[in-house]
């Protein structure tokens, strides 16, 4: 009898999920597995009622060439996405059919809940073998949990931000930087023309690496990270010099949303979610009030946001996914479960799941930023990887 697979993606969509799930599905149907795809991340197998037969094909769904052939042609993920924590799910996160049910354990006073036993009961229902999660450190830290309860994951790292620990690169970070880049050599048409600085605040909750990145290659004046945190005033002096040294009399910077002001707060808002997270964003237009009163200089602000992921997934990001995920068939059929698949050195590899929770991967501050001029600057090329992560 064949054996099946489950996959599902989680956290923020990115380009290049629905390639690696194309690449899954196509790996394992040629090896002869069943594929399950579940909707909506974690959230699916946590809203799976197994006495509600109405639930089963909403939120999963089989896998075959048919209904994946054309999904790799566009960005985000047909099997939609959520940030569900089934081991951290709040009373008002809870499905009316788990409420007072032995499967859940009290993780608080607050009537926070660990669901992991439905999950696993769900899964068991499925006839799955064999988890493939896609996601980011939040996502993946459940898939943590399901190998330590003995269930056969390998998982798959993707965001934007680059800052999975363990891999050198996640699906996602390519295109995101190449959209930025676009976005900020078509913007410096409008910011020229009015004579202003512009400033431009993109995702980056604890790297900086796409603030750094995109800054490098779009040659603008002053970049501000993550890791770094700064001062205005010396920023707003930059600035308004970078702008008198410029022939068409403007300037141009990045801004991390993660970056903290000195003396100031990380400009988040609303609830947290069930990773711990408030939304980030904000900081990028409160450093422009700033400079603009500071220099007296009109700014032009301009929150890049969910655009960075947006569209069809550029060639790195295709190629990075649709290898992620046959690795992670060939690991599956090999038996070596417990493992994330991962780029070191521009080969591809492999590490324990758990090395997801190992810490929080940063930008190299000393090889790759002036914290003083605030401004990428590599000191030896030498050696360096290829994405300066």
């Amino acid at each position: 009898m064949s054996k099946t697979i489950g996959i599902l993606t989680g956290g923020g969509d990115v380009p290049g999920l629905n390639p690696a799930i194309k690449a899954v599905v196509i790996g394992a149907l040629e090896q002869g597995y069943r594929v399950i795809g579940i909707r909506r991340g974690w959230g699916g197998l946590l809203n799976y009622n197994l006495d509600e037969p109405s639930t089963y094909d909403y939120y999963v769904r089989e896998l075959v060439r048919e209904n994946v052939r054309t999904i790799d042609r566009t960005g985000g993920t047909f099997l939609h996405t959520s940030r569900t924590n089934p081991q951290n799910v709040s009373p008002k996160s809870i499905p009316d059919f788990l409420k007072n049910s032995s499967l859940g354990k009290p993780i608080d006073d607050k009537g926070t809940m660990d669901y992991t036993s439905h999950v696993l009961k769900v899964l068991e229902h499925l006839g799955i073998d064999y988890l493939v999660p896609i996601g980011g450190d939040d996502t993946l830290s459940y898939a943590v949990r399901l190998h330590k309860e003995g269930f056969p994951v390998v998982a798959i790292p993707k965001t934007m931000d680059n800052d999975i620990f363990g891999t050198d690169y996640c699906i996602g970070f390519s295109t995101a930087v190449t959209r930025s880049v676009d976005f900020i050599t078509n913007m410096r048409t409008a910011v020229g023309s009015h004579e202003r600085i512009g400033v431009v605040e993109l995702f980056g909750r604890n790297s900086g690496e796409t603030s750094l990145i995109t800054a490098y290659l779009a040659y603008v004046d002053r970049a501000i990270i993550s890791e770094v945190p700064f001062e205005i005033e010396r920023l707003a002096e930059f600035l308004r010099e970078d702008k008198r040294n410029n022939p068409s009399n403007y300037a141009m910077m990045t801004i991390s949303e993660g970056a903290i002001m000195h003396g100031g707060d990380i400009v988040e808002s609303g609830d947290e979610d069930a990773y711990g997270h408030k939304k980030l964003g904000g900081v990028g237009m409160l450093t422009a009030m700033e400079i603009k009163k500071l220099t007296g200089q009109d700014i032009m602000y301009q929150q890049l946001g969910y655009l960075m992921r947006s569209g069809a997934p550029d060639s790195l990001d295709r190629m990075v996914a649709m290898s992620y995920g046959n690795l992670a068939i060939q690991l599956i059929r090999r038996g070596e479960t417990g493992k994330m698949v991962a780029l070191h050195g521009g080969k591809y590899t492999t590490v324990p799941v758990e090395m997801v929770l190992a810490g929080k991967k940063r930008v190299d501050v000393p090889a790759y930023y002036d914290i003083e001029q605030y401004k990428p600057r590599i000191r030896d090329f030498m050696g360096v990887p290829m994405f300066l992560s």
